[in-house]
């Protein structure tokens, strides 16, 4: 099935993006997509437009941003790290960062590097869900989890001191009269390997610290609300780079690609 495409800020609904063999839009280094906005390409300018620290219950950092443009440590250019200190001792949600834009279905490319062994942070879609990376985790809070919703994949983890990267397509959640009739659901590559196949979400994870939603009913209470795509702080030196994100419209509860 096409991939829907993005036209003067309308949506034209179609099925999840076809995959082909030697997709230059997958993996590590993957070019973004036609129509595809660059959230973070290593330079201040980006980070500084287009991310905000999360207002969340235990915010203790104040803008500007304290994540730091730092050397690629493989390749040519600059990064931008997660270490944060107001974050230190692992206090997520002190100084996470969040995209300005919220997002409902998307496709995304997020690429990341863990510095040292037992290194932390996250994906957060819609600032709701958890895309788990931590070193050395290979449990249901572990690397390439939909946290506490499915297994770690840690068999496509590239290991400390390498780029790894995440595709994914997630479709929120759908509502009617204000009631959840359908959950979020995603498919995910990790690092070219097909880790999680229209996999529903059932909840925020983690409690009002964590994304929206966490502290309503214990994580089960979600609202038809956008949400941006966040990074998570935990006092760790993660590094990321180039992210982009493609809207789109899903019709159909399926996200597979």
């Amino acid at each position: 099935m096409a991939l829907t495409t993005w036209v003067a800020g309308l949506t034209i609904a179609s099925g999840a993006p076809e995959l082909r063999a030697g997709d230059p839009h997958l993996g590590v280094g993957a070019k973004p997509m036609p129509g595809a906005e660059m959230l973070l390409d290593g330079t201040r300018a980006i980070l500084d437009a287009k991310w905000t620290y999360w207002e969340g219950p235990r915010l203790a950092a104040a803008l500007p941003i304290k994540w730091q443009i730092v050397p690629d440590p493989v390749d040519a250019g600059a990064v931008v790290s997660s270490y944060d200190p107001a974050a230190a001792g692992g206090k997520y949600g002190a100084a996470d960062i969040v995209t300005k834009q919220g997002y409902r279905d998307f496709r995304l490319h997020v690429e990341f590097l863990v510095m040292q062994p037992g290194g932390n942070s996250g994906v957060y879609l819609q600032n709701r869900y958890e895309i788990q990376v931590l070193d050395g985790d290979r449990t249901k809070h572990g690397m390439g989890a939909v946290i506490n919703e499915t297994e770690s994949p840690y068999q496509a983890y590239h290991g400390v001191g390498k780029w790894n990267a995440y595709d994914v397509v997630f479709r929120a959640a759908r509502f009617q009269e204000g009631q959840r009739v359908e959950k979020a659901r995603l498919t995910m590559y990790f690092n070219g390997q097909k880790v999680h196949r229209n996999q529903e979400i059932s909840q925020v994870w983690g409690g009002p610290n964590s994304g929206i939603d966490g502290g309503n009913n214990g994580g089960k209470g979600i609202t038809d609300t956008p949400g941006g795509l966040k990074l998570q702080a935990e006092g760790h030196d993660v590094r990321y780079r180039n992210i982009w994100i493609k809207a789109i419209n899903l019709t159909d509860p399926d996200t597979d690609f």
